[in-house]
């Protein structure tokens, strides 16, 4: 069993640690345990317990009210409130401990029940987004292992799939062709992904290379195909200083339009250039390509 300190837990459950320690000199609510040299500690049912918590305090529920619930009673209350998609403070949470503890079963039903509610589309930008910033942040840290990010990366870009099989492309009087691919450094493919979908929903044609694909072959690729653009996502935090250098240097093998979109075109001032597109958020892209 996983041992985390309070700063983990602050960085897993966006809780400040005075607040945490607030929360138990007051109510005694999730006391740490201690390792025979006095180290404070939370192990997996701690954090479990601690973000069931957070989810009844941030809908309404006060910390004295909750200090007095049964164990099980807060676990009933916070399985009312899973069902509730659009909640997409209480989904994050959701995620967030399903990754935390591998749960393939309840990770795959919050991602099910958000899209059938809110659509595809919404639960990427208010919950898949956010959720996979911030697991992204947690793996910089150390505070969770490689394992859970790569954990819930795999079943999100398995359920985007699904979703877009799903797509009846529409016939569209100006059909475009569009490539996608990741350049060399860049591994995260949900973004990448949710593009496709976005473009196949508008009729567009696609050629999904996936994810780190040389520059050497994106020549090759673009004489072949003859794309109208091409469209990458850049989200690895560690590109992130180098991410004008990595636009300038897939320039250099693009001679079409290049779409960027990803969360580090959303944080990093970009260069403007001719035939560059940043794309910095769901609207942004989802605005662009229906005016096309």
């Amino acid at each position: 069993m996983k041992k985390y300190s309070i700063s983990d837990i602050e960085s897993l459950i966006g809780i400040k640690a005075h607040t945490i320690r607030a929360w138990e000199i007051r109510y005694n609510l999730v006391p740490p345990k201690r390792t025979p040299t006095n180290i404070r500690y939370y192990d997996d049912e701690d954090l479990k317990s601690l973000l069931n918590i957070v989810a009844l305090n941030g809908n309404g529920y006060k910390i004295s009210r909750i200090a007095k619930l049964h164990k099980q009673q807060v676990v009933d209350l916070v399985h009312q409130l899973n069902t509730d998609w659009d909640n997409e403070s209480v989904q994050l949470l959701s995620l967030s401990g399903a990754a935390m503890k591998y749960d393939e079963t309840a990770f795959s039903k919050i991602l099910l029940g958000c899209i059938e509610e809110m659509g595809l589309i919404k639960t990427m930008d208010t919950v898949l987004f956010p959720f996979m910033k911030h697991v992204g942040m947690l793996w910089q840290t150390g505070t969770i292992d490689p394992s859970q990010e790569h954990f819930a990366s795999n079943l999100i870009r398995d359920r985007l799939i699904v979703e877009i099989d799903k797509v009846v492309k529409p016939e569209i009087e100006k059909c475009m062709r569009f490539l996608l691919f990741l350049p060399e450094g860049e591994m995260h493919e949900t973004g990448l992904l949710f593009a496709r979908y976005l473009l196949k929903k508008c009729g567009h044609e696609t050629l999904y290379l996936g994810s780190e694909i040389p520059y050497a072959d994106i020549e090759k690729v673009i004489s072949a195909y003859q794309p109208d653009y091409a469209f990458i996502v850049l989200t690895s935090l560690n590109l992130g200083k180098d991410v004008n250098r990595i636009i300038t240097k897939v320039m250099q093998h693009v001679d079409v339009p290049l779409l960027v979109a990803g969360s580090l075109i959303a944080e990093f001032d970009i260069l403007v250039k001719d035939r560059l597109i940043p794309l910095k958020d769901v609207c942004g892209m989802v605005g662009f390509l229906e005016e096309l």
